[in-house]
């Protein structure tokens, strides 16, 4: 027990200096579920069913757009045509960025195997991508809720593909999760230049027979992406000219399957 504790003061220590959103979770190795980002817009109405007219507040028309095309919350210092022009670059982002999923559909119980999940777009320099029961933005759990166990660590394919963010869960508390940041991202709007990476995770089957689920879930920032998204600072590199509040992340689902076991 007292080496637990010891290895994980030692990750909080590691991390502490870590900048926070947006550019990924460098500050915590954990599991994450998709409700955790709220300063991220949903890409769609559907992964917030259920929740009525406030559907429509979480999609970047009404939680993005609308402070870009306002000037307010950093953008006071952009003129109307690149207000416009930095919607346009932004919708280039969302229109460019996907995830999909590749996994079996029937397995034996017990049975180990593959899923890679590959994902395209994103501004960078880092993106999440996590395995999840569901596509629902706030009721989704990570995979081994559903039953999922994850085996090792998740292979990272990428612009980096050094899995240095991997690297700061101490060995000794595992590394088998659900979640992962993918860094060494880096996408040109203007130039219609798109990042692409992929995750690949070795799962253990339900013991019982069933139809269990399986879904990506995919974190991505917008507005480093675009030469009018960001400013430079001498010290921490580009800072999105919406700053934290300003909502320019997105949570995006893969379509989600049903897996047999059996």
């Amino acid at each position: 027990m007292q080496r637990f504790i010891a290895l994980l003061a030692l990750t909080i220590l590691v991390a502490a200096p870590a900048l926070g959103y947006p550019g990924g979770t460098p500050g915590f190795q954990t599991d994450v579920a998709p409700y955790c980002a709220g300063c991220h817009a949903s890409r769609s109405v559907e992964m917030l069913a259920g929740l009525g007219p406030r559907a429509q507040k979480e999609l970047p028309g009404a939680k993005h757009y609308a402070k870009i095309t306002a000037g307010k919350g950093g953008y006071e210092a952009l003129s109307v045509a690149d207000r416009s022009t930095l919607i346009e670059h932004l919708k280039a982002v969302d229109a460019a960025s996907t995830v999909t999923v590749d996994a079996p559909a029937s397995v034996a119980a017990g049975e180990t195997f593959r899923v890679t999940v590959s994902v395209t777009g994103g501004a960078g320099p880092a993106v999440a991508v996590a395995l999840v029961d569901g596509g629902h933005r706030y009721l989704a759990r990570p995979a081994p809720s559903a039953g999922w166990q994850v085996v090792g660590t998740p292979e990272i394919s990428g612009p980096d593909a050094a899995q240095e963010w991997l690297e700061r869960r101490p060995e000794a508390l595992g590394r088998n999760l659900a979640f992962v940041n993918v860094t060494g991202i880096a996408s040109d709007a203007a130039a219609g230049t798109w990042a692409s990476a992929q995750v690949t995770w070795t799962l253990r089957a339900p013991s019982a027979a069933g139809s269990y689920p399986l879904a990506a879930s995919y974190w991505y920032g917008t507005e480093k992406a675009s030469p009018l998204g960001y400013t430079t600072d001498p010290v921490r590199g580009k800072q999105v000219r919406g700053s934290y509040l300003g909502n320019s992340g997105r949570i995006l689902f893969s379509n989600p399957l049903s897996i047999e076991v059996r």
